[in-house]
């Protein structure tokens, strides 16, 4: 299933989402959205296409610690996938304690329900039976309607398209296979660090592999010390396998970093990968780079042996802290 899956991301563009209770949903410029997992990606994602949107999130149990003020003037959006996220639904109780304007996105579960008992906006996105981090398309429209951008929305949309992800598959393909053996560790510049993100939990979710990421320029001030290898440490640093997310948009200080570090490691004796990031778009852009990292995390997980589609040890956990 993951392989249509991936195949398919376009249709999810097709969506169209429909605000419940939108007479209560007012209109906001400020958002602090709460989720855990794949139920957060796509809000990291609409930051990296508009970076000025005053966007943050929360991946922990109740909300972020910021003077209440802030609060008043911003919408707090609960977005769970399954709608039965126990830290998003703490959130969703306490903002309402708090007395805070909330709105909720979901495919149902007890989210929904509680949304619809108390008249809270909400979007409920098609249940499809794929995993949180497959419903990319879905929760990115969804969070821009819950926004009221309605021309966003629309521009989305059109990605139905013009958009392929087929036509990253022999790319991501090829990828897995540089890289299989190896531990990932992604880098890219601070504006695309919701990319990164992305492709390490296709990692770890699709692939069941550890990977990592960081960011430019921040890394050259720690990380990048410690894969400045002596004989005693090699053994530590040759696991890794870097893949660089290089944005010519990006500023080009940071682009120089980059071609800076890429020529230190690999004088180091390190495997570095550059991945150019492109498109006729921005939104090709990013949707094109999570394409590549689906398709370079299934057939790492082709390789091992792997699932690309379940992730039985978050079910097994589920299990055990709700006893």
């Amino acid at each position: 299933m993951m392989y249509e899956t991936i195949k398919n991301l376009y249709s999810q563009f097709e969506f169209e989402p429909v605000v419940e209770n939108q007479d209560r949903l007012k209109k906001f410029d400020k958002f602090i959205v709460v989720g855990m997992g794949g139920s957060h990606l796509a809000a990291d994602l609409i930051k990296t296409w508009r970076p000025s949107t005053a966007m943050i999130t929360h991946e922990d149990y109740g909300l972020p610690g910021m003077a209440e003020n802030v609060f008043q003037n911003a919408l707090v959006i609960l977005s769970s996938y399954s709608g039965n996220t126990e830290e998003v639904l703490a959130s969703y109780e306490m903002a309402g304690e708090r007395g805070f304007a909330r709105a909720a996105i979901s495919i149902g579960g007890k989210l929904l329900k509680r949304a619809k008992e108390d008249g809270v906006p909400y979007v409920q996105i098609p249940d499809t039976g794929i995993q949180p981090r497959s419903a990319l398309g879905f929760m990115f429209k969804g969070l821009l309607k819950l926004m009221g951008e309605e021309e966003a929305v629309r521009e989305v949309g059109e990605l139905h398209k013009s958009f392929h992800p087929e036509e990253y598959e022999e790319k991501g393909k090829k990828l897995a296979e540089k890289i299989k053996g190896y531990v990932p560790l992604i880098y890219a510049s601070t504006k695309n660090e919701g990319i990164a993100k992305n492709w390490r939990v296709r990692f770890h979710e699709t692939a069941k592999i550890p990977s990592y990421y960081d960011v430019f320029p921040e890394l050259n001030h720690n990380e990048m010390t410690s894969f400045d290898v002596v004989d005693s440490t090699r053994l530590l640093a040759e696991k890794f396998h870097f893949i660089f997310l290089k944005d010519l948009e990006d500023q080009p200080q940071t682009l120089k970093r980059m071609e800076i570090t890429e020529k230190l490691y690999r004088e180091r004796g390190l495997p570095v990968e550059i991945v150019e990031l492109g498109g006729q778009s921005e939104l090709h852009k990013i949707f094109g780079a999570i394409s590549l990292a689906d398709w370079t995390a299934y057939y790492l997980a082709k390789h091992y042996g792997t699932d690309p589609e379940e992730v039985p040890m978050v079910e097994e956990f589920k299990g055990l802290v709700q006893k």
